[in-house]
């Protein structure tokens, strides 16, 4: 659940968008079993340098244009695409197939070229064709002389093989599980074992193979196709988790690594949802209420951090109790999406004013006192986005669950998920109990093959940016995940807040990225930069 570089507004996130913002922390995703089939655990062949039928992965991409945009959406013109076929099961590398597509943008300069840059915006689920061009933007001729970018919408997502499960909600933000107003997830279990059964009657069995870790061998014949010995990597949310599994199952591929806003790959992913994400919303909250404190006269929502919590837990609990129908829309706010938006909002610096507004609206639409500039804002927030031509509306919550559910086996105990966040909703107000509630992962078989582990050591090639204050993928995550990766990997954590590390004020951290990117100098020890301005 994030946005991406090439999906981030300024502003407000319209309709869709809040999809596409987010993501548990990330929680990183793989195949969905589908329910009522017992999956064998047993662990596929080891990827080697061979492809897995024991060929050489000497597959071309014939490169020319790419797929249509969404309306109102723009690309580098210089961007080309292409279509990559890999198997659907690297068990079974001689059955079924699916395609994968591919996008390039070659910056690198003849003399200076290190090799290729490959691109994922996390999600999970997002697609990343048009990263790319959007990253191009962001990085400096240093860097850009070295490499050629390349994205990749990942398998069952947008363009490559999209799957549905047909969805009647089709965002993500229908997915997650608040309890109701009295905390009883009765309602809960009940949709998700609903979403599950829709997955395995709609989809069935070849979900099980949309996993991060046959998304990861995917990305290797992507390699192979380039035809380059190794690939750096920069990966953000979702994508570090898919990350740190290639470098686990390629170590020898791997040249370097930027890794940003980071998952714990050992908590994959129940335990990712229930033990961070409340703590990283107390984390990060005060910064968006320390905004509104600062506006108190005209947002009257309290003139401290303290007032300003006090007043949104009570609006979200209104909420709860008597949603606000939107007038002009079919939108009626409730609690659940009061909390979706301010989780999508805070992802950004950028957009902490833009959420005290909406507090501010929803505030008064709760108390009947809506004011036209308030309808203004609700209908900006809830505005719709068209959809990419060729891409099923419920994509992304398919691709989601499909992630989330499949790289590892979830409890499925409904009286400990009761009992759990009864405890989680009275520790972390602000998530109400969700993070730790049922979810459709309880009503799945057994993944596909067991959770890549991820390899301590080798080379020391990967540099972890994380913020100090990030809701989505919380600084526990970056802990874990270099506790992981050992001496393969150096920490530059930011004291800042949002999702995103790289081009958000600190020049600190900066520096380290495009230095490691340009010459492969990490720092000699963990950093903690403390230089951040806010634009």
């Amino acid at each position: 659940m994030t946005t991406t570089r090439s999906s981030a507004q300024r502003g407000f996130p319209k309709g869709r968008r809040i999809a596409a913002t987010l993501l548990v922390s990330t929680l990183a995703g793989t195949a969905l079993v589908a329910c009522g089939a017992d999956a064998k655990g047993s662990q596929p062949a080891k990827a080697s340098g061979r492809s897995l039928d024991g060929t050489a992965g000497d597959a071309e991409i014939t490169w020319g244009e790419c797929p249509a945009l969404a309306e109102g959406r723009t690309r580098d013109p210089r961007l080309a695409c292409g279509t990559l076929t890999v198997p659907l099961d690297y068990q079974n590398p001689g059955g079924e197939k699916i395609d994968l597509a591919v996008s390039r943008l070659s910056t690198a300069k003849p003399g200076k070229r290190r090799g290729v840059l490959l691109l994922n915006p996390g999600g999970p689920a997002l697609g990343g064709l048009d990263m790319p061009g959007t990253m191009a933007s962001a990085l400096p001729k240093s860097v850009l002389n070295r490499y050629d970018l390349i994205g990749f919408d990942p398998r069952g997502v947008e363009h490559s093989t999209p799957q549905s499960c047909g969805l009647r909600d089709p965002g993500v933000a229908g997915l997650f599980p608040y309890p109701a107003a009295d905390g009883s997830i009765t309602k809960n279990v009940a949709l998700a074992k609903a979403a599950a059964e829709q997955c395995a009657d709609t989809v069935g069995e070849n979900l099980r193979y949309y996993s991060t870790a046959n998304t990861a061998r995917d990305m290797d014949r992507v390699r192979q196709a380039l035809g380059e010995k190794k690939i750096s990597y920069w990966g953000q949310s979702y994508g570090t988790y898919l990350g740190a599994v290639y470098r686990s199952l390629f170590q020898d591929r791997t040249d370097r690594m930027v890794l940003e806003g980071n998952v714990d790959p050992t908590k994959v992913w129940a335990d990712l949802v229930a033990d961070t994400w409340g703590k990283g919303m107390a984390d990060r909250f005060p910064d968006a209420a320390r905004v509104a404190a600062a506006q108190a006269s005209t947002l009257e929502l309290g003139t401290n951090v303290e007032q300003v919590t006090r007043t949104y837990l009570a609006l979200a609990d209104r909420l709860d109790r008597t949603p606000a129908a939107i007038p002009g829309t079919s939108v009626s706010l409730d609690g659940a999406l009061l909390r979706n938006m301010t989780y999508a909002l805070l992802l950004h610096n950028d957009n902490l004013p833009a959420l005290t507004q909406f507090w501010k609206a929803a505030d008064n639409l709760s108390d009947g006192s809506t004011t036209a500039a308030d309808l203004a804002v609700l209908k900006e927030v809830f505005a719709d986005t068209p959809l990419s031509p060729g891409v099923p509306a419920d994509n992304q919550a398919t691709m989601f669950m499909a992630l989330t559910c499949g790289d590892a086996e979830w409890p499925r105990d409904i009286d400990g998920y009761a009992a759990r966040t009864a405890a989680d909703r009275e520790k972390w107000p602000l998530t109400a109990g969700m993070p730790a509630n049922i979810w459709a992962c309880a009503y799945w078989d057994k993944p596909a093959e067991p959770t890549v582990k991820v390899a301590k050591g080798g080379p020391r090639n990967t540099l972890i940016l994380q913020n100090r204050r990030d809701n989505a993928t919380p600084w526990e995550g970056a802990v874990g995940l270099h506790k992981s990766l050992g001496a393969g990997s150096a920490l530059v954590g930011v004291d800042n807040g949002g999702h995103y590390v790289y081009g958000e004020g600190s020049a600190c951290a900066d520096k380290a990225t495009l230095g490691f990117l340009a010459t492969g100098h990490l720092p000699d020890k963990d950093v903690y930069c403390t230089d951040v301005t806010q634009k």
